[in-house]
Parts: C-alpha cells; structure tokens; sequence
C-alpha cells in the first residue's frame, strides 16, 4: 500500500519517538514546494543548486529551527560544512534528513549528546546491485534471512545515521564498508564504529522505526559521566 493511502497515514512525531529526551526534533511530511524562510547566507550557499535540491535544503532548515525553537534557541543561519554537514552553533548539535514526503531534523545541546546521526529513507527495496555496495557479506546473508522490513534499506539508513554522527566528531566520513550494522527487529541497532582522529573505536546502539511507508534511524553519542571525587 502506497505511503500516502488514506488507510496508510504517515504518523505525526515519527522521528521524535526513537529520540533521546534530551534532544528536540521537528519534521514536515509534505514535499517542499519552494525554496522559502532562508537566511540570505542560506541562499547563497544553495544559489546555484537545482530547484528542487533548494527547496530541500529550505525544508530541512525550517525543521532544525523549529527544533531549536523546542530547546529556547534562537533562529540563526545553518550553513553547509566543507563536506556538506550542516554547521551548528556553538553549544549545539544536530542532524538534517530528508526523503520524498518527509523533511525532519533533530537538535541537542552538546551538554547532553555530543552527536546525533538521523536518517529517513521510503521502506522500500534498494535498488539493484547497491547492497552489495553497502552492506558486508554477513549483513547480506542476515538480510536474505528475514522479511519484516525492507532491511537492506534500513542497513543503508542506520549507515547513514552512523555517518552523520561520526563526522562532527571525527571530521572524516564513513565508507558503507567501514561500519558494521547489527539491526534487531525488537527497534534497536547495534553500531561498530572504527578508531578515527585519534579516538578508539567504539559500539553504540541507535533506534529504527518502520511506519507510514518510511525508515528512520537515529543515534546519538553522549557524554562521558565522570565519577564524583571523594
């Protein structure tokens, strides 16, 4: 049944449900119909992009400044990083997404999460011959095994929300190949990210969540409690 079916609604807070508290998000379920609410740095940076890449990055913005909104921050320009991260504020941190239908954004202060990685992809099949791009020959094998979800899109998604989490934190991209996905179908992924910039590598556990015709997948790194001296 198609996404949009009036029997298949696309639920409202979709991404916020696989969220920390701590972390503020806000998403659009509609496909943008122009570039509008920029900053003039904003459209600059976009100025030379196709239309609809433009209107895009419109929705994204609109989505991480009413997730802002949610934090009492204010609305100030996210401009695109050399390798086309969105660039914070001091003091904060977040992840853009976008699919047909669906913009969402989702913002934390660095108090409380240092990272956070977000993807939404249609819960469809990839297309020919990208698994093999994507995922490990263990991952493949996994995925012939089992049929509640269109799991190779949510391989490719949970590597996608990984992505965008490690870059700010490393300042280098993960390949597909150079982080190891172990999704279960209780709503949970675990996460082997390899050393980089001096950091060890690591493991986490993000969140997936299949609904309305849609994958999203979260993860968000948090702080290191140190321990009281006595």
């Amino acid at each position: 049944m198609p996404a949009d079916h009036p029997r298949n609604p696309r639920p409202a807070a979709l991404i916020a449900a696989i969220l920390p508290p701590a972390v503020a998000a806000a998403e659009s379920m509609r496909d943008p119909p122009k570039a509008s609410g920029l900053f003039p740095a904003e459209a600059a940076a976009v100025r030379t992009a196709r239309p609809r890449r433009r209107a895009e990055f419109a929705a994204g913005r609109l989505c991480a400044r009413a997730a802002m909104a949610l934090l009492g921050l204010p609305a100030t320009p996210i401009l695109p990083g050399p390798a086309g991260q969105p660039q914070w504020p001091a003091g904060v941190t977040g992840s853009i997404t976008h699919c047909a239908g669906y913009q969402a954004s989702a913002v934390g202060l660095t108090t409380d999460v240092t990272a956070i990685g977000i993807d939404a992809e249609p819960d469809v099949k990839l297309p020919a011959g990208l698994i093999e791009m994507v995922a490990a020959p263990r991952e493949q094998e996994w995925i012939r095994q089992c049929a509640a979800v269109c799991w190779d899109r949510l391989l490719f998604s949970a590597k996608e929300s990984a992505a965008k989490l490690w870059y700010p934190l490393t300042g280098q991209w993960l390949g597909f190949q150079d982080v190891a996905i172990r999704p279960a179908i209780t709503g949970t992924f675990d996460v082997c990210l390899p050393p980089g910039a001096g950091r060890p590598g690591s493991q986490m556990t993000g969140r997936w969540l299949a609904r309305g015709g849609l994958i999203v997948t979260t993860i968000t790194g948090m702080p290191v409690t140190r321990p009281r001296s006595q």
